[in-house]
C-alpha cells in the first residue's frame, strides 16, 4: 500500500485484533521482532501477576467453611471442627483448574471471536503445547525435585485416575471430531465430517467437562464402592479436608491457642536455648501456615510471588532457623503445635549430641565431638552425622562429613572426628552445623529417636585457652507452672580441653524442696564445647503468692579453667499472671508474622502499599533479585492492585473483574504472539506450542516443583495435570468451538465450522503418544520397588533416568510437531 507521499508500506504481520497500535511498519523487521519478543516476555509477567490475583480471589471463595458438631468428653461443650464447603476434587477440576487454565482458554475464545468465528491455530496449538509441557515437563522436574531418599506416592488414586482417564478421552475425541480414524465410533454416532466441527461435536466436547467433575467428585467420596456395614460415612466424606480438620483445633477465631503456642515454644527452645522470643514465634508462624491445608493455588501463588518480587507466602527463616524447623518435622514422630514430643526411656535408645555447641581454634586440626545415646542401650542402633554449612563453607573452612554412625549394644558415646582446615589467612569467627537423624530406611523405626541436641553449632576461632566458666544472664525469669528451668552455662574466651564446675543453689525467698528442687552437683565440658544446660526443677504448688527466688553459684573449676564474670545466676519464679504477659508478646509476634503472609488483602490501601513496595513491604529480607523483578513488575503491579480486593464480598468482585483483565491481557498475547511469529518465520502452531505454552505454563512449575519438596503425597505437584488438560480441552476448545458451529449454523452460507486437521492433529497424535509413555511409567514408578514404589523421587539412578526420559519425551513431541508444521513429515490425512 502506497501513502500520499509515495512511501511504500509493509503491512505484512499486522493482523492482531488489539495490535498495532502506532504506525511501526515503516520500521525494520529485526527491530519489530525484538520489541515483540521482549513484549512477549513482559505480558507473560503481566498474566502471571493478574492470574496471582485472581487465584486469590478462587482460594478466598472456595476456603469458605461450615462447622460440625461433633460429641466430647464433656457433656455440655461439644467439639466443633471446620470443614471446607468446597470438596477438594470439584474446586480442584472447576475453579481451581479455570485459575491455571485461564490464559490457554481465553486465548483460544478470543482467537475464535477475533477471526470473525473462524478456527485459527494460535489458540488450539497453546492448548495441546500445555498439555505436553504440563505432563511432560513438569512431571518430570517434580520426579527429580523431591528430596534424596524420599518418595511421593499418590494418595487419592481413583481420583488420578479418573481424570487421567478423561484426559485421554478429550485428545482422542480431538481426533475423532479432526480425522476420525476411530472407525467404531464412526458407525456408533453415524456421521464422519473430518475438517470441520459440528454442533453436535461441540456439544460433546463441552459437556464432557460436567461429567469429569462428577465422576471424579463420585470417586472422592468412594461411591463406587460399598461401605463396610459397621462404618459410617458422615464424616468421611469430608475425607480430602481431613489435615484441615485436624489443625483447626490450634485455631480458635483465627487466633492462635495458648496452650499449643506455650508447648511449641517450649520444645523449640530445649532443641536450642539460644533462640530468641521473635525467632521463636516465626518458628510458630511457619509451622502453622504448615499445618493448614494448602490448595494447589495457594502453592501457584508463592511461585508467581517469587518470580515477581512480591510478597512471600511463608515467613522468613535464616539459615540457622531453617536447619532448627527442618529438625522439629523431619521424624514421624516431631512434635505438632499443641503435642511436645515424650521420650520414653525404658521402650527407646535416644541419639544426641552432648552439647549443642562447640568453638574450636582453626589451627586444631582435627577434633573429636561426643553423641550420646541415652534411654534403652542393649540394642544395636544407627543414625546419620552430616555436616551443614553456615559462614563457614565445605572444604574451604572445614571437611565435610556425611557418616553412619552405629552404637552396639551397650554402649552410650561414640565420638566424631571433625577436620578444620587452616588456611592462614585472617577471617572473623565462623560457624558451621553438624546434624544428627535417622537413616532414610529407619524412618519409623522402632526403639530408636533422635533426642532434642540434634544440630551442635561449631564455631572456628582463634583461641587456644581452657576458658572462663559463667553464666550468661544475671537472673532468669520462670513461671512457676515450667516444669524445669532451663539456665545455660557457657565456656568463654577459649575452648581448649576437657574442664568441670561444681554448682549449687542458695535459697532465698525461695526454698528447696518447697518452690524448687535444688542442690549441688557438677558440669562436664568436653574438648571444645562452649555451653551446656543446667536443668532446676521447679514446683508448682497452685497457690497464689508472690514472685520468689532463689541462686545458683559456679565455683571449683578444673582443667584450668577460670570461674568468669557472672559466676551467680538469680532464677525468679513468676506468678502465671506475669507469664501470660510474655505469652501475649509471643502470640502476637506469631500473629504478626501469620498476617504478613496472607495471600489476600482486606482493601484496596492494603494492595496499593504493597504493590508499591518490593517483597510486599518486607524491604529487611529481600533480596537483590526481589528487587530487579520488582522493577520490572512494578507497571503491571500497580495497575492490578485497582482490582477489588479478595476480601470484598467473599472474593467474587475480585474473580470477576481479575478474570476481564486477564482475558485483556491474554489478547495483547495473543496479538503479540501471531506479530513476532510472523516476523521470525514461525507459523502460528510452532509458536504456540513453544514460546506462548512455555510462558504460561511457567509459574505451574515452580508451584508443582513447590509442592513436591514439602507435601507428603503426589497430589498437590502432578494429582491435577491430568484434570488441567482435560480441562483445557473441555472448556478451551469445546466452548469457542460450540460458539463458533452455532454462529456458523446461522449466520454463514453453507453452515460449517471448519477446522483443518493440519498441524493440530499431528500434534494432538504426538502429545498422546507421548502422555500414554509417560503415566505407564508413572504407573511402573509406583508399583516397581526399583523406583522406590512412589511416583516422584525415589532412589538417585532411577530418580534421574526417569525424570530425564519423560523430558525427551517433550523434546520429541515438540521437535516432531514443528518438523510436520513445515511439511517434512506427513501430516494426518
Amino acid at each position: 500500500m502506497t501513502a500520499n507521499n509515495g512511501t511504500l508500506y509493509n503491512y505484512e504481520c499486522s493482523g492482531g485484533l488489539i495490535l498495532p497500535i502506532v504506525n511501526e511498519f515503516t520500521w525494520a523487521k529485526e527491530a519489530r521482532a525484538t520489541l515483540y519478543f521482549f513484549g512477549l516476555l513482559y505480558c507473560f509477567l503481566g498474566i502471571s501477576i493478574i492470574a496471582d490475583i485472581f487465584m486469590c480471589s478462587i482460594e478466598k471463595i472456595i476456603s469458605k467453611t461450615r462447622k460440625i458438631y461433633m460429641a466430647s468428653a464433656t457433656e455440655n461443650e461439644p467439639e466443633v471442627i471446620e470443614v471446607r464447603i468446597w470438596s477438594d476434587t470439584v474446586a480442584n477440576l472447576t475453579l481451581m483448574a479455570l485459575g491455571s487454565s485461564a490464559p490457554e482458554i481465553l486465548l483460544s475464545c478470543i482467537e475464535i471471536v477475533g477471526n470473525k468465528f473462524e478456527a485459527g491455530e494460535l489458540g488450539p496449538g497453546t492448548i495441546v503445547g500445555s498439555a505436553a509441557f504440563n505432563l511432560l515437563c513438569i512431571v518430570a522436574i517434580c520426579i527429580i525435585s523431591v528430596p534424596k531418599g524420599e518418595v511421593r506416592t499418590v494418595k487419592y488414586m481413583k481420583v488420578f485416575a479418573c481424570t487421567t482417564f478423561f484426559s485421554f478421552l478429550a485428545y482422542i475425541w480431538l481426533l475423532v471430531i479432526l480425522v476420525a480414524y476411530i472407525w467404531l465410533l464412526v458407525i456408533l454416532v453415524g456421521s464422519w465430517s473430518p475438517d470441520q466441527v459440528e454442533i453436535w461435536e461441540a456439544a460433546v466436547t463441552f459437556a464432557f467437562f460436567p461429567l469429569m467433575v462428577l465422576l471424579s467428585w463420585a470417586a472422592e467420596r468412594n461411591f463406587f464402592r460399598e461401605a463396610p456395614a459397621d462404618k459410617q460415612i458422615e464424616l468421611g466424606r469430608f475425607k480430602p479436608a481431613d489435615k484441615f480438620s485436624r489443625d483447626i483445633q490450634y485455631f480458635k477465631d483465627g487466633e492462635l491457642n495458648k496452650d499449643a503456642l506455650v508447648s511449641f515454644v517450649r520444645e523449640v527452645k530445649k532443641m536450642n536455648p539460644k533462640i530468641s522470643d521473635e525467632d521463636a514465634a516465626v518458628l510458630a508462624a511457619q509451622k502453622l501456615v504448615d499445618s493448614q491445608h494448602h490448595s494447589r493455588l495457594w502453592y501457584r501463588i508463592g511461585a508467581t510471588r517469587s518470580i515477581a518480587g512480591g510478597r512471600k507466602t511463608t515467613p522468613n527463616m535464616s539459615m540457622k532457623l531453617q536447619q532448627v524447623y527442618t529438625t522439629l518435622n523431619e521424624h514421624p514422630d516431631a512434635p505438632t503445635l499443641g503435642e511436645v514430643k515424650v521420650v520414653d526411656t525404658t521402650e527407646n535408645a535416644v541419639i544426641e549430641f552432648h552439647a549443642a555447641t562447640a568453638h574450636v581454634m582453626e589451627n586444631v586440626g582435627k577434633f573429636d565431638v561426643t553423641v550420646v545415646r541415652s534411654g534403652l542401650t542393649d540394642t544395636e542402633v544407627r543414625c546419620r552425622i552430616e555436616t551443614i554449612d553456615g559462614t563457614a563453607t565445605v572444604n574451604e573452612d572445614y571437611i565435610g562429613i556425611n557418616e553412619i554412625l552405629t552404637f552396639q549394644p551397650g554402649e552410650i558415646e561414640k565420638q566424631v572426628t571433625v577436620e578444620i582446615i587452616n588456611d592462614n589467612q585472617w577471617e572473623p569467627d565462623e560457624e558451621f552445623f553438624l546434624k544428627v537423624s535417622l537413616l532414610p530406611e529407619d524412618k519409623e523405626p522402632v526403639g530408636v529417636e533422635i533426642g532434642r541436641i540434634s544440630i551442635m553449632e561449631i564455631t572456628i576461632l582463634n583461641d587456644d585457652e581452657p576458658g572462663n566458666v559463667q553464666f550468661s544472664k544475671r537472673g532468669y525469669l520462670v513461671n512457676e507452672s515450667i516444669g524445669k528451668a532451663s539456665i545455660p552455662v557457657i565456656r568463654k574466651n577459649g575452648a581448649d580441653g576437657e574442664i568441670s564446675v561444681k554448682w549449687k543453689t542458695i535459697d532465698r525467698s525461695a526454698l528447696s524442696g518447697k518452690d524448687y528442687e535444688g542442690g549441688e552437683g557438677m558440669l562436664i565440658f568436653k574438648h571444645t564445647e562452649t555451653e551446656r544446660i543446667l536443668e532446676i526443677p521447679i514446683t508448682n504448688d497452685f497457690c497464689p503468692e508472690k514472685d520468689e527466688h532463689f541462686e545458683i553459684e559456679l565455683f571449683d573449676p578444673t582443667g584450668g579453667a577460670r570461674i568468669g564474670r557472672i559466676n551467680r545466676t538469680a532464677v525468679t519464679i513468676i506468678s502465671d499472671d506475669n507469664f501470660n504477659t510474655v505469652i501475649s508478646r509471643l502470640m502476637n509476634l506469631t500473629n504478626a508474622n501469620i498476617h504478613a503472609v496472607e495471600i489476600q488483602r482486606q482493601t484496596w490501601g492494603e494492595q496499593i502499599k504493597e504493590a508499591l513496595t518490593v517483597n510486599g513491604g518486607d524491604v529487611e529480607n529481600a533480596t537483590n533479585m526481589d528487587y530487579v523483578m520488582h522493577f520490572l513488575t512494578f507497571f503491571w503491579k500497580v495497575l492490578f492492585s485497582l482490582v477489588p480486593p479478595t476480601g470484598m464480598l467473599g472474593g467474587w468482585p475480585c474473580f470477576f473483574v481479575s478474570l476481564g483483565v486477564t482475558g485483556v491481557v491474554t489478547a495483547i498475547v495473543g496479538d503479540l504472539a501471531s506479530i513476532f511469529g510472523c516476523l521470525v518465520g514461525l507459523r502460528d502452531s510452532v509458536t504456540a506450542i513453544s514460546f506462548v505454552a512455555l510462558g504460561t505454563s511457567l509459574p505451574d512449575t515452580f508451584a508443582s516443583r513447590t509442592a513436591a519438596i514439602k507435601e507428603t503425597y503426589a497430589d498437590m505437584a502432578i494429582g491435577n495435570i491430568t484434570g488441567s488438560n482435560s480441562v483445557n480441552v473441555f472448556l478451551g476448545l469445546g466452548l469457542p468451538w460450540l460458539i463458533a458451529s452455532i454462529y456458523h449454523a446461522v449466520a454463514s452460507e453453507d453452515g460449517t465450522f471448519k477446522v483443518e486437521r493440519g498441524a493440530l492433529a499431528f500434534s494432538v497424535a504426538m502429545y498422546t503418544g507421548c502422555a500414554i509413555v509417560c503415566v505407564s511409567l508413572l504407573v511402573a514408578r509406583r508399583y516397581l520397588k526399583v523406583f522406590g514404589n512412589g511416583e516422584l523421587g525415589g532412589p538417585t539412578v532411577p530418580r534421574y533416568a526417569s525424570g530425564i526420559f519423560v523430558f525427551m519425551l517433550w523434546i520429541l513431541y515438540l521437535v516432531m510437531s514443528s518438523l510436520q508444521a513445515y511439511g517434512h513429515l506427513p501430516g494426518m490425512g
